[in-house]
């Protein structure tokens, strides 16, 4: 009993030292964000046919700091993805720390390719639209603040979203989910991907549908991707007695 206390004790130090090590490079990379910070507003606002005005001197402040945050967390995708593998791979196999090893650079790049979907594909659409309903009615200005609000609401969560795929992998490869269950939870699974799209979307119909169809092929891309790993994990066996 005491060396299991011993043994848990050792593992929440060393989880503690790597969540350490994960904000420490949130904040580092969130100072390099703020350094760099007006070239990438520039750049976002470049498309944009009117000023942005704001409400008082703190908030291009809070704008700013929003930019470098994002920045900060793609950034520290990585980083916090290998001291998660670091932590949990001396209880895998050679192999299988190997396989999840690559993961590491997949996740970075799918929050980047979601931010981007969102940003390129859907910001747009909505933007316009909701534009659009007050065209010839209402005199048009946007508050920096409220805009990149709105920006970081219709890209963020879609960054984070598209890790859903690799992350159910991950888990079936190490032999903590099973695809049966994903395609038993499928309804449970639905409803709360719909909840989340409609907290994160305006109020209007436009942008529940735009927001809510690509979750639900997300999470059937997911299944998917599950049921092969799955189904690699399980002829992986056979596949090295033969070899041998």
């Amino acid at each position: 009993m005491e060396e299991r206390h011993v043994e848990i004790i050792g593992h929440l130090d060393e989880l503690r030292g790597r969540a350490i090590k994960t904000a420490l490079a949130f904040f580092s990379f969130l100072i390099a964000g703020l350094v760099f910070v007006k070239p990438i507003y520039e750049w976002l606002i470049k498309d944009l046919e009117m000023k942005l005005a704001i409400l008082g001197p703190s908030d291009i402040l809070w704008v700013y700091l929003m930019i470098a945050a994002v920045f900060s967390l793609a950034a520290t995708i990585p980083v916090a993805a290998y001291q998660i593998w670091r932590f949990v791979s001396p209880g895998l196999s050679q192999k299988e720390r190997t396989v999840t090893l690559r993961f590491i650079p997949a996740l970075f790049f799918l929050f980047l390719f979601g931010i981007a979907f969102g940003y390129f594909l859907l910001f747009p659409i909505v933007l316009n639209f909701l534009t659009a309903l007050s065209e010839g009615q209402f005199q048009t200005m946007f508050t920096a603040e409220k805009y990149f609000r709105f920006m970081l609401n219709m890209t963020v969560p879609f960054g984070l979203l598209f890790e859903m795929p690799l992350i159910l992998v991950f888990l079936t490869v190490l032999g903590i989910l099973n695809p049966t269950n994903l395609k038993r939870s499928r309804k449970i699974s639905y409803f709360l991907l719909i909840v989340i799209s409609v907290l994160i979307t305006p109020p209007d119909f436009l942008s529940d549908v735009l927001v809510i169809v690509p979750l639900l092929v997300l999470y059937e891309i997911s299944v998917t991707c599950s049921v092969l790993a799955y189904k690699r994990r399980q002829t992986a066996p056979d596949t090295d007695s033969s070899v041998a």
